[in-house]
């Protein structure tokens, strides 16, 4: 049985042109890569999102927020993937269909593929700077002005833990949907130039041509390719800066919105009020994502009820993780400052259908009701929030927000001191499930890692190479992975399966100590995809074969013909 991504209550397979025509009909549709992170970023089509099948039950729920949204699977075979979409199915989602032929049929039909990881949002990012005519300065020039003490200001457009990790010297953390709002206070005068830069080439141009589109006055220009091609230049990086934007006088924040929401019409973002956001919902028809884009400190301070944190500079730049189902709507809430709006317009031209939630006002949406909804009006299809729950300015949840968790399987637990004697006795074999870099931050000791789908095949070698004495208990961060992952493991005579109660953290909290760094390993270490552009110690030949791919990503978007994506100009 062969069924479109867009007929409901699909079990057979899709293929690839029946994707293909539903992401250029801006059709709701979910194409997921359930393989691991790693073979993921060696290729995917461009609005695959990662759904590692290990994984899986951690991340639905809030990422595919809608059960009747039309999904297609693909991963390393037939086999792998029919296993996900089953687990899909047995979670809710009523409309699961297999990719027909994997990747090698979505090739071999003309789809492309493309590495790394936020695929999407760096293809966009360089449609911008050639469409555009973003400005940009190379790393040498740049250090230059800065020897010689010219008026520059530099502002760091990523998230402050990565600018904490290394920053161009004398630079500003403005995180970036903030730029248009910070950006005058750190330059006053208009004859200062500011340089906008983030660790490759994205953040960098998106930026730059913010604040260029929201009419700040100064010359503003991005750092070409960022801290890589600063590092590529043999500059040095300075490491664990703290500089941060001052605050925003309520004058110039009511300036920067003004701005910015001129840009934002230009691009064909709206307002929603609560009212009809509420009334989208009760709909059910469509999925809806619902974003906070200001910091994660304000957001865990109060937000609107069902809404998820989603900072705009990096919601731009993640678009597939935040929000994978294509066609979705999306609908951001801020506090002014221009950082809806400005996320707002980004969204749009990439081919979002995007509103700004107006707080505490009635009536209708800028045109008609967009429609859509969080929910299917069945238990549980939208976590966080009551499908029919008035989401508007009374209703305010704080703190930092939770991923949602299907019910995990009621499975036999091992408190930490049960465990430690069967450990100390080699009564007990202990294994983490959860990624290869948590697993190295901090374990259990003695434990092993394997991959959680490793685990789950009958004969997979790594059952024999580990030797299980009688007990494998299976852990996790808090646990809750674990209890899932061990209702997989093949029953094997003699080995009982057990999940540590509370996981690596109750194991912590049980006063015992954690190790870290190398140790057994069951599976590669393809879980997670070191990133050329993060963190220090990177091989210059990585760096630079990264920014190879990224310039030719434009021509790769008029091959594949799909993306929608819109610049103003």
């Amino acid at each position: 049985m062969v069924t479109g991504p867009a007929e409901p209550h699909g079990s057979g397979v899709t293929p690839g042109a029946a994707v293909r025509r539903a992401l250029r009909a801006r059709t709701e549709i979910g194409l997921l890569d359930v393989r691991p992170e790693g073979p993921f970023a060696e290729g995917h089509p461009l609005f695959a999102a990662s759904f590692p099948a290990g994984r899986l039950e951690a991340e639905v729920l809030d990422r595919l927020p809608r059960r009747s949204v039309p999904l297609v699977v693909y991963g390393d075979g037939e086999q792998d993937a029919a296993a996900a979409a089953g687990r899909l199915r047995g979670l809710g989602y009523r409309d699961v269909c297999v990719l027909e032929g994997g990747l090698a049929g979505w090739v071999a039909g003309g789809g492309e593929l493309f590495r790394d990881v936020n695929a999407p949002s760096k293809a966009f990012g360089e449609l911008v700077e050639a469409t555009a005519g973003t400005p940009a300065v190379a790393a040498a020039e740049l250090r230059a002005l800065l020897s010689r003490g010219a008026d520059v200001v530099v502002v760091d457009a990523r998230r402050f833990e990565e600018y904490a990790a290394m920053s161009i010297p004398t630079a500003t953390s403005v995180p970036g949907a903030e730029l248009v709002m910070r950006a005058g206070e750190l330059a006053p005068d208009p004859a200062t130039l500011v340089v906008v830069n983030c660790a490759g080439r994205t953040r960098s141009i998106i930026g730059t041509q913010s604040l260029i589109n929201a009419g700040l006055p100064n010359r503003v220009m991005a750092l070409r390719n960022g801290t890589i091609g600063w590092a590529l230049a043999g500059l040095e990086l300075d490491h664990g800066q703290d500089r941060r934007a001052p605050e925003v006088p309520p004058e110039a924040a009511r300036r920067a919105d003004t701005a910015a929401w001129t840009v934002a019409r230009k691009a064909g973002a709206g307002r929603i009020t609560a009212a009809v956001l509420r009334s989208v919902l009760e709909r059910g028809d469509r999925t809806v994502y619902r974003f906070d884009v200001r910091s994660p400190g304000e957001y865990a301070e109060g937000h609107p009820a069902g809404f998820r944190s989603a900072p705009g500079g990096q919601l731009v730049q993640e678009t597939d993780w935040f929000a994978p189902v294509r066609g979705a709507l999306v609908v951001l809430a801020g506090d002014g400052g221009g950082r809806a709006a400005m996320t707002a317009s980004w969204l749009a031209q990439m081919g979002w259908e995007v509103a700004v939630l107006e707080r505490g006002a009635g009536g209708s949406a800028r045109d008609a009701d967009p429609g859509g909804s969080a929910g299917d009006g069945d238990p549980g299809a939208d976590p966080g929030a009551d499908p029919g729950a008035d989401p508007g300015a009374d209703a305010v949840e704080t703190g930092p927000g939770a991923p949602a968790w299907p019910a995990p399987p009621e499975l036999p637990l091992a408190d930490p001191a049960e465990v430690d004697g069967w450990l100390r006795d080699g009564q007990a074999a202990v294994v983490d499930v959860d990624s290869s870099r948590q697993y190295l931050a901090g374990h259990v000791p003695g434990s092993a890692w394997a991959l959680r789908t490793d685990l789950s095949r009958a004969g997979w070698p790594g059952f024999s190479r580990a030797g299980w004495p009688g007990r494998l208990v299976l852990t996790s961060a808090d646990g809750t992975l674990a209890r899932f992952a061990a209702a997989d493991v093949p029953a094997r005579p003699g080995t009982r399966v057990l999940v540590l109660d509370g996981g690596t953290a109750g194991w912590a909290r049980s006063g015992r100590p954690l190790d870290s760094g190398p140790a057994e390993m069951l599976s590669p270490e393809v879980d997670v995809y070191r990133r050329p552009y993060e963190g220090t110690g990177v091989d210059p030949a990585a760096m630079q074969a990264y920014l190879d791919w990224e310039y030719g990503l434009v021509a790769q978007l008029e091959r594949d013909g799909t993306h929608g994506f819109t610049v103003l100009t």
